[in-house]
């Protein structure tokens, strides 16, 4: 759901049309080779039999390190299920790590890389808020579809024609965050958001949520995530007595902060509001560790986008990703915390609307497959309505028109091709488990919009 559409400004938007004119240049580069996404080349359908390959761009070095075992979770657990029901056209899926290291100087030439290497490519999800924007005209250039998780504001308004985006723009949750805070009764806000380029997009946002829904910004600290320390930033925050912290820091940067805070103020914990990027078992496991689990989930929320905890497409969720607990490198902590991470969720669905487009295309090309997403996604009147890869494509081979809706909910895609939905209000049991505590409705979020 659309609750603002930014306008880019004159920089921001200079930025964007630098960026679009590399990714022509890059386009006109390209060849047409008859492998999907060949050394250089657009995409077209694999070669019969072959093994296609879903790549996972995103971080599995450096301070965001977890998020790329996260999408790779949700990967595992998509394509296993969707070769358990026979692949797609006779192919079967696979998953590949492109390390990123959350930067756009190492994520560019992986990226190329990628395609030089990985003659199979059909799909590529993740593309953080970290290199996004730097990859996501290369990969668009290539005719290559991608399910991104970036909140970027330059995607709410620059049409790339083969991005899809099922997470929301990072001011909607920033004015979650802050709905989070009115229903607590919070009045004194603090800030302390990691210097990587996903996690200050949050700022000005947030700032201006704050003024609009008159609580006081209390000091603003910004915590470079390849510090050891931040003692300065705790102490800062301490003095200027905040009724509570809205952050995003990932790695060791917040539990590293949470606990010197802890340490400073006489043993106790300062409320904490996260983005739901907090919802992960690395992020839990980190925290809890840091200031103790009692401690630290007696005062911890965090925004997350409302995702199904029950019924069809849950259980067909559930199975599909709980089978791969123990086989995917790099995930830790509590595995059924994927269950409620937007990346487990968002990009499970990604990769099933992907999958399911490139039966009813009859191709596994992109450039055909691409337009068909948005099709199985939002339906056509009398689609049949179905909630797993299988009986999406049983009813597919049958000549029915479906409408897929997976654990993420139904899709509304716009034309940049967002789909969001509502926010749901989430905490953590000491053994970390989330909880869904309440939920957002447009309407909050709507007068909080700057």
């Amino acid at each position: 759901m659309r609750f603002t559409t930014p306008v880019i400004g004159p920089a921001a938007g200079a930025a964007v049309l630098l960026i679009a004119a590399a990714a022509a240049g890059l386009a006109g580069c390209s060849s047409t080779s008859s492998s999907s996404s060949a050394a250089g080349g657009s995409s077209s359908s694999a070669a019969s039999g072959s093994a296609l390959t879903v790549a996972d761009v995103a971080p599995f070095s450096g301070p965001d390190a977890a998020l790329g075992p996260t999408y790779l979770a949700s990967c595992y657990g998509a394509t296993s299920a969707i070769n358990s029901a026979g692949g797609v056209l006779g192919h079967q899926l696979n998953c590949k790590s492109v390390d990123t290291r959350g930067d756009p100087a190492d994520a560019v030439p992986a990226v190329n890389q990628m395609f030089a290497s990985t003659p199979s490519l059909a799909l590529v999800i993740g593309c953080t808020s970290d290199e996004a924007a730097s990859v996501a005209p290369i990969i668009n250039s290539h005719k290559m579809a991608m399910f991104c998780m970036t909140g970027q504001s330059e995607f709410d308004s620059v049409h790339f024609p083969y991005f899809y985006r099922l997470v929301p723009p990072d001011l909607e949750e920033s004015y979650a965050m802050v709905a989070i805070a009115q229903q607590l009764g919070y009045k004194r806000i603090a800030l302390a958001f990691g210097n990587d380029i996903g996690s200050q997009t949050f700022i000005q946002p947030a700032i201006a949520s704050l003024a609009k829904a008159g609580m006081v910004l209390t000091t603003n600290q910004t915590l470079d995530l390849k510090a050891t320390t931040f003692r300065t930033e705790a102490e800062a925050i301490i003095q200027s007595h905040p009724d509570a912290i809205m952050t995003e820091a990932l790695g060791a940067a917040d539990p590293t902060l949470f606990s010197e805070i802890k340490q400073l103020n006489n043993g106790k914990m300062i409320p904490i509001i996260g983005t739901s990027a907090a919802i992960s078992p690395p992020f839990f496991k980190s925290a809890a560790a840091a200031v103790g689990a009692t401690t630290f989930t007696s005062n911890f929320h965090a925004d997350n986008l409302v995702v199904e905890s029950n019924g069809p497409a849950f259980q067909a969720f559930s199975s599909a990703l709980l089978a791969q607990q123990g086989k995917v490198p790099g995930a830790t902590g509590n595995f059924t915390t994927y269950l409620s991470a937007p990346g487990g969720v968002h990009l499970y669905d990604g990769i099933n609307l992907a999958a399911l487009a490139m039966i009813m295309s009859k191709s596994t090309s992109p450039s055909v497959y691409s337009a068909d997403i948005i099709k199985i996604g939002d339906g056509v009147p009398g689609a049949t309505v179905c909630y797993s890869f299988a009986g999406c494509a049983a009813s597919l081979k049958a000549g029915k028109s479906i409408r897929y809706e997976g654990p993420g909910g139904p899709t509304n895609f716009d034309s940049f091709h967002d789909s969001t939905g509502i926010f749901q209000v989430d905490t953590y049991s000491p053994s970390g488990q989330v909880n869904v505590v309440g939920n957002l409705t447009a309407a909050e979020l709507r007068a909080l919009s700057a």
